[in-house]
């Protein structure tokens, strides 16, 4: 079953494929095309790209999937085998699968490779390691890139540590943030020069978009970017609670909040909301829950009643979500010593690197820890401009 698409109201923004098909057509005009793409792929009014594309006129010959496949509705994590688009009998090449990466026999025929994606603004999402691969995979074979932007759905706000490189991996690829605060199409153009991928892709912008806008004030149709991050509120809280994937405590997955709500059976929610209620996190109200995780979806505790916190934004001016989660990381390994647990392999590729883990598990203070974020993040943000598209 495919992801529920939810249209916002009027878009004023247009995304890229709009722009495209009508302000940059010669781009793709007697061309052989390639698309990268999955669910997200619509146009303005929620029309999908094939649809699209195949309107206009432009050639197109076979289709690329991310993560959770061209309907977005494969598991986390599971791979994705190829298959053929029964609508138009394209080809649909998977790159989360045996291949992470386009090979020659996959390219062959194409000019030009587009990529129209929804990032979720988050360092751990996939979405942007799958771009680079088909960008050095083109690159090698000289066909041209071109990335169809889209919003960043949560803003241009800057939060968490930056990732050390020593420690990239397919869900932290280059030195960002947690919460960047870029698009598809910046990431893609920094990706190219710090990983030295070849060409830069050609980016068409969104129009009309400024950064500081979250997705719904762009009257934009959502549609989940993946199948457990169901909600702009997801989408917030998922730079932090995404560390909780590393932990032996449930995200929620397979539950009616995926990435609002984290908890285990042994959770003493009574202890955290009392040591909540003398510190405050700041911009989110937490309450205690309880779900139950479905199978598929949740590895940890399917089909078992667990104790949870769920978290509610209440001021997202103030609220940062990774902050938010080294704070209840620390409370959790407090109150819960001989129970909580790092899975340390898993923790460390999202949290990029093995620091926070250290720091955590020797007892730094959260706050010491969030404060030594600020140098490398303002770093991060004076390395990035060169790479903006977008007004604040």
């Amino acid at each position: 079953m495919g992801v529920a698409l939810v249209l916002t109201g009027c878009a004023r923004v247009r995304p890229g494929i709009d722009v495209l098909l009508s302000d940059s057509l010669p781009v793709v005009r007697d061309r052989r095309v390639g698309l990268l793409t999955n669910q997200s792929g619509v146009d303005a009014h929620g029309v999908g790209d094939v649809e699209r594309l195949r309107g206009a006129g432009v050639r197109l010959v076979a289709i690329f999937s991310p993560e959770h496949g061209f309907r977005g509705a494969a598991d986390p994590g599971a791979a994705v085998a190829p298959s053929t688009d029964s609508a138009t009998g394209l080809p649909i090449y998977s790159l989360y699968g045996p291949t992470s990466a386009p090979t020659d026999a996959m390219l062959d025929g194409i000019d030009v490779m587009l990529v129209d994606l929804q990032d979720a603004g988050a360092r751990y999402f996939t979405y942007l390691s799958t771009t680079v691969e088909v960008m050095r995979a083109a690159g090698r074979r000289g066909i041209r890139v071109v990335v169809l932007d889209r919003p960043n759905p949560i803003g241009g706000a800057v939060q968490g540590n930056v990732l050390d490189t020593a420690f990239a991996s397919f869900v932290g690829r280059i030195a960002v943030p947690m919460r960047h605060g870029l698009t598809l199409g910046e990431l893609a153009r920094l990706a190219a020069a710090d990983l030295a991928t070849g060409p830069a892709p050609t980016v068409v912008p969104v129009a009309s978009w400024r950064r500081a806008e979250l997705y719904d004030a762009t009257g934009l149709p959502f549609v989940p970017p993946s199948p457990n991050l169901r909600s702009l509120e997801s989408l917030l809280h998922y730079p932090g609670l995404c560390l909780f994937e590393g932990t032996n405590l449930s995200v929620g997955r397979g539950s009616a909040a995926p990435f609002e709500q984290i908890g285990a059976p042994w959770l003493d929610t009574t202890q955290v909301l009392a040591a909540l209620a003398r510190e405050p996190l700041p911009g989110v109200a937490v309450e205690a829950v309880a779900f139950t995780p479905r199978h598929p979806g949740d590895g940890k505790y399917a089909d078992t009643a667990v104790a949870g916190l769920h978290l509610r934004i209440t001021d997202r001016r103030r609220y940062d979500a990774p902050a938010a989660a080294v704070r209840l990381l620390a409370l959790l390994r407090h109150i819960h010593p001989g129970t909580f647990r790092f899975s340390s392999p898993q923790f460390d590729r999202l949290a990029g690197g093995p620091a926070l883990r250290n720091a955590l598990e020797a007892g730094v203070p959260p706050g010491q820890i969030i404060d030594g974020w600020r140098a490398p993040t303002d770093r991060f943000v004076a390395r990035r401009a060169p790479f903006l598209l977008y007004h604040p």
